[in-house]
Order: C-alpha cells, then structure tokens, then sequence
C-alpha cells in the first residue's frame, strides 16, 4: 500500500511537472508571436494575442487599453522596427503567466525621429480557451 502511494505521488509530481515546463513553453512561445505581432503591425495578428480587457503601460506612463495598443501599432504612431529580448523568466501559476524580460530595440514613431529604446518588462498572460493572451504589460526604463 505505502509503496503504490509513493509511486502514485511520484508520478503525480512528474506530470504536474510536465505540464508546468510545456505551459512555460507555450508562453514563451506566445511571448514571440506578440513580439513579432508587434513589428508587423497587423491589427488581426494584434487582436488575437491580446485580451479585450489588456491593460498596457509604457515606460513614460501612457496607459493602452487594447483598441488604443492596436491603433497606435497599426497607424505607426507607435513603430518599433526591432525588438530583441532577453533575460526572459516565465513563472506559470494556474491559467495566469507572468514574464519578465529586457527588450532593447528600435522605434520610429511617426513624426519623431529613429530612436533605440532599452525597457525592463513585466508582461502577464492568461490562458484562454487553451491560448495565452497578453492581459497586461508594464514597461519601465533601464538605466
């Protein structure tokens, strides 16, 4: 008896395991499709990544909800030309993703001249009908 039940837990740990590395990974996953949503600029790649209820703050304080992230991306009023990030941690808890990363890259915002950025970013997903949708993003300045 106490032997199946230290089997049964030990494979317990293990799918749970499992489960939490590939949730991590389909975040990670999500993480670069919202990246390259983001250079690409295409309101329907944009609307699929992202949560009717997304809240997006930038490093200078200007606070997105999603129509208004999507309008500033699509008319290039906000462009970033390049995006590369690093650092990346993933923490997974239930259907909610929290991911922190550096990101430096190139804007050109229309009206202002090119400009590299270099940001600390903490981005939370949440899993939806099994897709991982960015409900919030907050962005701060690296010094």
């Amino acid at each position: 008896m106490k032997k199946t039940l230290l089997v049964a837990v030990f494979l317990l740990g293990h799918i749970i395991s499992f489960a939490q590395g590939n949730d991590e990974k389909a975040v990670a996953e999500a993480v670069e499709r919202i990246r390259v949503a983001i250079i690409g600029a295409k309101e329907a790649d944009l609307m699929k990544l992202t949560s009717p209820k997304l809240t997006y703050g930038h490093s200078n304080g200007l606070l997105e909800d999603q129509k208004e992230f999507i309008r500033a991306l699509v008319s290039e009023e906000s462009k970033f030309t390049k995006i590369e990030l690093s650092e990346q941690t993933i923490t997974v808890s239930g259907d909610v993703a929290l991911v922190r990363h550096k990101l430096m890259g190139d804007t050109h915002n229309k009206g202002k001249e090119p400009a590299a950025v270099r940001l600390g970013v903490l981005m939370v997903l949440q899993k939806i009908s099994g897709q991982w949708v960015l409900i919030g993003r907050q962005a701060f300045k690296l010094v």
